[in-house]
């Protein structure tokens, strides 16, 4: 049963639909109009770079210039990559030690012939927050657009896209327990962007087949809770990683090294160079659950933000990433902190 059909059973699907568009849209803070339903942040970020570099109607691709921090999402990467075999030439602004981009130095590599310009809003790694909207105002005040990949930012601080001035915003359902496979693009009114899918149009042309009803549905109902709680939980985050932090640096005989401390971060993501290699903590404190930089070729996103703030080799290996969730307490993150300190005494000589 598909939406759009003409009988009942179909209109109600049609208005469910759309009353998950409506949340979605409150959560990113446009009309609903401007959000265009996805299978994911990943095709969320394609869909926004393919659909503004690739011509309308399939006419010949014109060159031109792209930017992407140097930070960014693979899928990103490799949608940037892609661009750059079909003609375009793609370029990487990098970060300051601090994990954040500096708004200055994207301006400087801007070019006459530049077409999009990249820059997520916030690192799943460090936990940082980018500039976006210095740099949107950058660029527009040149003419260029700007796509920004917020996917981990929902569901931990309240977003506005109207402060941002992006022309287009990716939203991914999983971060803020959606369902898996569920996304969304936000689309700047008056913005046309090419489709990347072909076939019976849906998503005002810009996606082909059948929606996924479940999961559209099912964003829409986290898009709400998220919508309502986000400053809350803000707010707790900020919270429980001073707790942890304070019980990490009262156990252990060497104190971490916070990365990005003196950044604005979201609260709930914290990088930490430990005095032993993070992989050994992870098999000594086997009942937690965090993330450790792959050690094998191709770079992985962790290897790849870490390496992109100016940490050595060494440095990595002993860098872990600890992430919140929403229904994480004060006695499990007491508990996390007490198994790591636990884990780094019994591999210290």
């Amino acid at each position: 049963m598909l939406p759009g059909q003409e009988h009942a059973h179909a209109q109600a699907v049609s208005e469910s639909l759309e009353q998950a568009r409506e949340s979605v849209a409150t959560l990113v803070g446009c009309e609903s109009f401007e959000i265009v339903f996805t299978d994911g942040g990943t095709e969320a970020n394609n869909l926004a770079i393919f659909g503004q570099l690739l011509p309308p109607q399939q006419k010949k691709i014109e060159s031109g210039h792209v930017l992407i921090s140097s930070l960014e999402h693979d899928s990103v990467i490799a949608a940037a990559r892609q661009a750059e075999s079909m003609g375009y030439q793609v370029e990487t602004f990098p970060c300051e030690v601090d994990g954040v981009v500096d708004p200055e130095r994207v301006k400087s590599m801007l070019r006459d012939d530049t077409r999009l310009v990249c820059l997520q809003l916030a690192n799943p790694v460090l936990g940082t927050l980018q500039p976006v909207r210095e740099v949107a105002d950058i660029c527009h005040n040149l003419g260029v657009r700007v796509h920004c990949d917020a996917t981990q930012v929902f569901g931990k601080l309240p977003v506005e896209v109207s402060r941002l001035r992006v022309d287009t915003m990716s939203v991914s359902g999983h971060k803020f327990y959606g369902p898996k496979g569920s996304g969304a693009i936000y689309v700047r009114r008056g913005l046309r962007l090419s489709p990347i899918r072909f076939g019976e149009p849906r998503e005002m042309g810009l996606r082909a087949g059948a929606e996924n009803v479940p999961g559209c549905i099912g964003l829409g109902a986290a898009a709400n809770l998220a919508s309502r709680c986000s400053s809350e939980v803000a707010d707790n985050f900020y919270e429980l990683t001073a707790l942890f932090l304070n019980g990490l640096n009262s156990s252990l005989k060497k104190e971490p090294f916070l990365l990005a401390e003196d950044s604005i971060r979201i609260a709930n993501t914290l990088a930490i160079e430990m005095p032993c290699e993070a992989s050994r903590i992870q098999k000594a404190a086997r009942q937690l659950v965090f993330a450790t930089a792959q050690s094998i070729e191709p770079a992985d996103e962790m290897t790849r933000s870490l390496q992109a703030i100016g940490r050595s080799e060494a440095q990595i290996r002993r860098t872990l990433r600890i992430s919140l969730g929403w229904t994480t307490s004060r006695d499990e993150v007491q508990r996390a902190a007490g198994l790591i300190a636990e884990a780094c005494d019994g591999i210290l000589p």
